[in-house]
């Protein structure tokens, strides 16, 4: 059986780590083997913990290094009796957080080769990947990337009912950066959520090295309040997100605006330009109503 000896490269003392060590992520239990090295970050074999770039975590939770803990094979774990008390909400939430990537990512991929198929919009050397969730208060939050759309997600915690939580439905919420839009959305997959987009489409990324490293450094800007005055202009960034939305929209359906009037006939043949409200929740074209949209209100 396998022991964790302590806790991190760092919180721990990194001269106890042999160059042969392996190491467990303690919040999703990905195992890290220097003989195999890490293909996600590109890591050959052979290279040790403590040589890993400094910009390395955890492939699978997006965890940091330093949360990793040795394992030791050859000395037995003790044996410890059932629990007899529930997790501690703190942990629970923690869970939720590891729990919730894959979730996403396995429901947005899926979107990624139905729904989306053939869709101008998409940025093909894009991939689907959820980074950076973690506990936000009594909330999980993180950073959903796709080849279309770029969102903060904002996930219910353990102890928090949003059943009621109406798809199209907008809300501002606060951050130590400033105020932002985040419009409701649920999923079979992964259950309700609020979504707020950050970039979309996503032609502007040339890797995803560089979409993922944006987004990692939007949800550090997220919670430093030294951002505070360009948060506040959210409503400006939000129309000018906007105007270049549906421009390139309009210019990837061949839509652009014409001196003459398209007959009826010609507009009946029109491909259908994706909404704001669906580039938002993913799903690339709009298959249902937004609260409001086409019912008169």
């Amino acid at each position: 059986m396998l022991t964790k000896r302590f806790e991190g490269s760092f919180l721990g003392d990194a001269a106890r780590l042999a160059p042969n060590a392996v190491l467990e992520c303690k919040i999703c239990w990905h195992v890290y083997d220097p003989s195999v090295g890490c293909d996600y970050w590109q890591v050959p074999a052979g290279t040790p913990f403590a040589a890993l770039p400094e910009e390395w975590r955890c492939p699978k939770c997006d965890g940091a290094r330093d949360q990793f803990m040795v394992i030791d094979t050859e000395e037995e774990a003790p044996v410890r009796a059932p629990a007899t008390v529930s997790p501690s909400a703190d942990s629970r939430l923690t869970g939720l957080a590891a729990e919730m990537p894959a979730r996403l990512e396995a429901a947005f991929r899926e979107i990624h080769v139905g729904q989306m198929r053939g869709v101008p919009l998409l940025n093909e050397t894009l991939e689907v990947k959820a980074i950076g969730f973690r506990p936000h208060g009594p909330r999980v939050l993180g950073m959903l990337v796709t080849p279309w759309f770029m969102n903060l997600v904002l996930v219910p915690g353990p102890d928090e009912d949003w059943s009621a939580l109406v798809p199209g439905a907008k809300e501002i919420i606060a951050f130590p950066s400033g105020e932002y839009e985040f419009v409701g959305a649920n999923r079979p997959e992964t259950g309700p959520y609020k979504a707020c987009s950050l970039f979309s489409p996503m032609f502007d990324f040339t890797s995803m090295l560089q979409a993922t490293e944006t987004a990692r450094a939007a949800l550090a800007a997220l919670f430093d309040p030294a951002n505070r005055e360009e948060g506040d202009r959210s409503d400006e960034i939000r129309r000018a997100r906007q105007e270049a939305v549906d421009a390139e929209a309009a210019r990837a359906a061949g839509m652009e605006a014409t001196d003459e009037e398209a007959s009826p006939a010609e507009a009946a043949k029109a491909p259908a330009v994706p909404t704001r409200r669906a580039l938002i929740f993913g799903a690339g074209l709009a298959s249902a109503p937004a609260a409001g949209e086409g019912t008169g209100a």
